[in-house]
């Protein structure tokens, strides 16, 4: 799936307070704004829709993954026929 970057306005004091204090515990900014982003989405956005998104996330990941197959195969063909 495409995905998009959002940017959050945060004053440079907080945010270094932020960084140094999450560093101490190894945990990364990014991620945990990730899990928080995440965790925004389950909440506000109906079920329904949800599982409408998975399944057209999964319909995308299949054609993708078969055209990559099907690029594989036909260059596998036309060079075993080259050789013959």
């Amino acid at each position: 799936m495409k995905k998009d970057t959002i940017s959050v306005s945060l004053e440079a004091e907080k945010l270094r307070a932020i960084k140094k204090y999450m560093e101490k515990k190894e945990i990364d900014v990014q991620d945990e704004l990730s899990e928080q982003l995440q965790k925004l989405y389950e909440k506000h956005v109906p079920v329904n829709v949800r599982e409408y998104i998975d399944e057209k996330n999964e319909e995308e990941s299949k054609a993708k993954t078969t055209r990559k197959v099907a690029k594989n195969t036909g260059a596998a063909t036309s060079e075993s026929t080259q050789q013959e």
